[in-house]
């Protein structure tokens, strides 16, 4: 790690409960300096807890939290507040209420505390919203109403206009198209102060300038970017898994020489008292002799059970050195989908596209298109010129994640939704590494990768199983390995699957069948491959 780097932010015995006495960290001690960092690990780990804490949304346990200054903060469930309004996403909406209010004539202290040395946020949120597409006209324009990667866009623009000392973003490319994804990018090298990214994004992890992993109650920083830290990783990875291998062949030698002196010392208990029995040589002379040999077993049996002790003591060192993360575990039904049968249609009025038998679609589309909205109508079939279903077996998993009870665990949230036994569910569920009391602790509790876990478990315990799967941006809220197992899972599926999504190397790995663009006038064009 550059020395040139000072301390932005330090934890010290940072230990954090949930409400029911989950315990979401425990005692983490660490710092992150200036410049950009990129926080990774398993999804679980606390990752999403971390920044909330360090961004006071959170109250620690114990310990304690210092940052150089004010902390700007992107939350990875930004689009599932509905209500919010470009300026608030902006964060210049109560400055932008107490100017107009001094406009208009009020002269409240308040107003004047609230706006501060920013006279000019008007028009620096105007210039920020021409450059992004939108205008001062969207101020008043509500989530709800844009799209998700629209959303991400103008929070993180808020938050370069907002100039903290300190920002955290939890996964700010969730629902980006490419081409944003690359403007972030070109935020992301120019962003003054310290930055902290949560991501999965591997080409986003790369423009960072150091790399923090929490895992098992640490955290720990690397000097590089993910690249860099992950063959760091792995090569520490290979000398442990090396170095538990020889430990184990080393226990072995020393169990099967144990063994061995017990059966030579057997051997010999059964020479003496052979010899003894047969008057080979006088009584008391035997009888020392058993002493002495009695002695010298014991001291043997005392340093071969010394020489197991001490290699089973070098295996447990040489294992603790060794990665044992879990994956969650994906099992698809198969909804017995017959080749050739209808699925579902789409069209824009001068084409229509079907979907039909086990096929594998994808649809792409830049931000704010309406690929959400398109799917919408497919399900609520208020359109069926454009969208209509041919099966009420389906399953959907939203890009939003806002399917969900808030006030109600994982738990209740699935039994509502498949009617399953509460044992089933939680045999389920922990397949899916969400466990004990956590699947009842409130989903708005849960980071977005256990709110995805819950959603998806909604779809997999459905009985019947659903015939078509419609997910929308389902890699959003997943980390690396959790990718890989949703790729596993749908390459495998034998329903019908459409997927929209901005992840073009995702969308290759299950195995598209047809690919279908959407244009933001609403055209749909079939492509031949992404």
């Amino acid at each position: 790690m550059s020395t040139s780097m000072s301390s932005a932010i330090t934890v010290q015995n940072l230990t954090f409960e949930w409400p029911d006495g989950t315990v979401a960290l425990s005692g983490i001690d660490g710092t992150l300096t200036t410049g950009r960092t990129g926080l990774v690990g398993r999804n679980g780990a606390g990752k999403s807890t971390l920044l909330r804490l360090i961004a006071g949304i959170l109250t620690p346990t114990s310990g304690r939290i210092d940052t150089t200054g004010a902390v700007g903060y992107l939350p990875q469930t930004l689009t599932l507040r509905r209500a919010t309004t470009v300026a608030q996403l902006l964060g210049v909406a109560d400055k932008l209420a107490a100017l107009r209010a001094i406009e208009s004539g009020a002269t409240a202290t308040e107003h004047f505390d609230t706006i501060g040395d920013d006279w000019d946020i008007e028009a620096r949120a105007a210039e920020a919203l021409h450059d992004i597409g939108f205008g001062v006209a969207d101020l008043d324009r509500a989530v709800g109403g844009i799209s998700g990667g629209e959303a991400v866009l103008i929070a993180i623009t808020g938050l370069r206009i907002q100039r903290t000392p300190v920002t955290l973003l939890d996964e700010p490319t969730n629902n980006l198209d490419r081409e944003t994804r690359g403007r972030l990018t070109e935020f992301v090298d120019a962003w003054p102060g310290t930055l902290v990214v949560v991501s999965h994004d591997l080409e986003l992890l790369e423009h960072m300038d150091t790399t923090a992993e929490l895992r098992g109650g640490s955290l720990e920083v690397f000097g590089g970017p993910y690249s860099a830290w992950k063959q760091h990783v792995d090569r520490e990875q290979a000398a442990a898994e090396q170095a538990m291998r020889s430990a184990e062949q080393a226990l072995k030698v020393e169990k099967r020489q144990r063994i061995e002196a017990e059966t030579t010392l057997a051997r010999r208990e059964r020479t003496a008292r052979g010899t003894q029995r047969d008057g080979g040589i006088p009584r008391i002379l035997a009888g020392n002799r058993a002493s002495r040999a009695q002695g010298s077993a014991g001291a043997m049996r005392t340093t071969m059970d010394s020489k197991v002790r001490a290699a089973q003591e070098v295996l447990d060192s040489a294992a603790t050195r060794v990665r044992q993360d879990e994956h969650i575990r994906l099992a698809l039904p198969d909804p017995d989908v017959p080749r050739g049968r209808a699925i579902a249609e789409l069209g824009d009025g001068n084409r229509r596209i079907v979907i039909q038998g086990p096929e594998h679609v994808a649809l792409i589309g830049s931000n704010g298109a309406g690929k959400s909205t398109l799917i919408e109508i497919l399900l609520s079939g208020r359109e069926p010129e454009r969208a209509v279903l041919r099966t009420d077996r389906v399953g959907h998993l939203p890009q939003r994640l806002d399917n969900l009870d808030e006030d109600a665990g994982a738990l209740e949230n699935v039994r509502a939704a498949t009617g399953s036994t509460p044992a089933v569910i939680r045999n389920g569920l922990a397949r899916l590494l969400l466990r004990g009391s956590g699947v009842e602790r409130p989903v708005a509790t849960l980071s977005g990768g256990e709110r995805f876990r819950v959603s998806l478990a909604r779809l997999l315990f459905a009985d019947p199983p659903a015939q078509l799967l419609i997910l929308d941006e389902p890699t959003n809220n997943l980390d690396i390995a959790g990718v890989d197992q949703l790729v596993d899972a749908l390459a495998e599926y034998r329903g019908a699957l459409l997927v929209a999504s901005h992840d073009y190397p995702f969308l290759r790995r299950i195995g598209i069948d047809l690919v279908i663009e959407l244009d933001r006038d609403g055209t749909l064009r079939q492509r031949d491959a992404l």
